[in-house]
């Protein structure tokens, strides 16, 4: 019976990681499967979970006309995109401006210099963010990259090269953490049908094992 179940709990957590991704949902937080950018209907590529000393921060949603696991590609394509940000817990405006800092210089440092003024205007926008608040950055070709602050549109950066260094701090080489960015390009695939039956009669067939055996009596 103790061999038994540290085994169905293992099972038991993964049937609910499988279920979560299944719904767009990822560490409590859930994300639509569409939403509308312009005249555009993006669907969610996929959902990641940036942490930082094993505490999470905020789960990420990408959304892309069609789905992608090209990271380069989604990167240089002139289409609209959207990351959304979804926080799950308090962030300082200095501890926000720092992550995006860090992830522009790690991931794009000539642009970094190049686009100086339009990431400044960035870091003045951007403020305090409240557990459960979201911060999203929405290109459109022609228009520019929109972000919005908890519900509310703060700014408009123009041109498809800040774009570009914007969600290369997802989809560059040095995300954050590398979990973020496979979950958002969806390289974290839930469990097919058939391999959640297995798995439901692995332990259906060790319920019902032990309890023809009876409870175990060794001694420890």
């Amino acid at each position: 019976m103790r061999n038994f179940v540290p085994s169905a709990l293992i099972v038991l957590l993964l049937l609910t990681a499988v279920a979560d991704l299944r719904a767009g949902t990822l560490a409590g937080v859930t994300l639509p499967d569409t939403v509308q950018a312009g005249s555009t209907s993006l669907q969610l590529n996929g959902m990641g979970l940036r942490t930082k000393f094993m505490v999470k921060v905020y789960v990420a949603g990408l959304y892309l006309p069609q789905k992608s696991s090209d990271p380069n590609a989604i990167l240089k394509a002139d289409i609209p995109k959207q990351i959304v940000m979804h926080f799950v817990r308090d962030i300082t405006k200095n501890q926000l401006t720092d992550g995006f800092a860090e992830s522009f210089h790690n991931n794009t440092p000539d642009a970094e210099k190049a686009l100086k003024p339009d990431i400044e205007r960035l870091f003045a926008a951007l403020g305090p963010v409240k557990d459960g608040q979201e911060i999203t950055f929405t290109y459109l070709p022609g228009k520019g990259t929109s972000v919005q602050l908890a519900g509310k549109e703060t700014l408009t950066l123009e041109g498809p090269g800040f774009a570009e260094v914007l969600f290369s701090v997802w989809l560059g080489p040095k995300p954050p953490n590398p979990g973020l960015k496979k979950g958002l390009l969806g390289q974290l695939r839930p469990l097919s049908s058939i391999q959640l039956r297995k798995i439901a009669r692995f332990v259906n067939l060790n319920i019902r094992g032990n309890l023809a055996h009876g409870p175990d009596t060794e001694s420890t």
